[in-house]
């Protein structure tokens, strides 16, 4: 019966279900179904392509492991992206490093197409704006390295991967009001950092 099976018009829920009995196709499309979005965060905080496979490789093994232990008390996606980032922490935590990522990154950028669609149409014939904008781009990127590793990880979450404050709060783990905090410090801070830029 499983056979002709559609998954791919499967709502997560029931490919969960799926998986739960031993269904190896269901979780094969979940991870396909959410590959791209996961690769494109754990990228952004580790700054390499082959970590951020690495750790959703990780992070989806874990997660078929751990699949009896899913409650659906928020979405199966949320609960993948929860465990990713604390394999992406532990992986920071060891190699000891800050992490970065870049803005004009193609490949994994989920919002590459909307930013696309947005752009000014003068802006690949006007060479100046052109410089200027890249210049901005390596300014931003430089100010968010110098963040601490959890005031980046709600800039990254917030502002570039334009989840909203409830799922961001679930996902870390923290209160509402602890991630407005945080984000109201990260923002205050990239202000101080590209004060100069923004006036």
């Amino acid at each position: 019966m499983s056979a002709t099976l559609d998954y791919k018009n499967l709502e997560d829920t029931q490919l969960v279900e799926l998986a739960r009995e031993g269904n190896t196709r269901a979780f094969d499309e979940l991870v396909v179904r959410h590959s791209r979005k996961l690769h494109a965060t754990l990228y952004q905080m580790t700054d390499s392509y082959d970590d951020a496979y690495d750790i959703a490789q990780e992070a989806f093994t874990k997660a078929y492991r751990a699949l009896r232990y899913f409650n659906g008390q928020s979405a199966f996606y949320t609960w993948l992206h929860s465990i990713a980032i604390n394999h992406a922490r532990n992986f920071l935590k060891k190699r000891n490093r800050r992490v970065t990522f870049s803005l004009d990154d193609d490949e994994f950028g989920d919002h590459a197409e909307k930013d696309s669609n947005m752009a000014d149409e003068s802006y690949s014939s006007n060479p100046e704006q052109n410089t200027q904008i890249n210049e901005l781009k390596k300014k931003i990127d430089e100010a968010l390295k110098k963040l601490s590793d959890k005031h980046r990880e709600v800039v990254i979450l917030h502002d570039i991967k334009g989840m909203n404050h409830t799922e961001i709060a679930v996902l870390l783990g923290i209160s509402e009001g602890t991630l407005r905090s945080r984000l109201h410090y990260a923002h205050k801070e990239l202000q101080g950092l590209l004060a100069e830029y923004l006036d």
